[in-house]
């Protein structure tokens, strides 16, 4: 897997590499992760994946984080580990 670029952003670490005719990109916020693919094929270009990332994809993904963290808290919680 081959490292492209990291897009700039305040709230989470998004990178985006570049595999088996695959773009893949990385979004982090702390323990949790979203990835996702995409084939070269489905682009003009690579430099439409950082336009993507727009203000209403991002509010999208940090919701799924918060999403993500509730479960994972109620998991926790079912099992007494919290």
């Amino acid at each position: 897997m081959r490292f492209v670029q990291e897009i700039p952003h305040p709230q989470f670490r998004i990178s985006l590499y570049a595999w088996n005719s695959k773009y893949i990109v990385k979004i982090e916020a702390g323990a949790y992760e979203q990835t996702y693919k995409i084939s070269e094929l489905d682009l003009s270009s690579p430099d439409a994946l950082p336009l993507m990332m727009d203000g209403v994809f991002l509010n999208r993904v940090a919701q799924r984080f918060q999403e993500m963290h509730a479960d994972w808290q109620e998991a926790g919680e079912r099992h007494g580990e919290f």
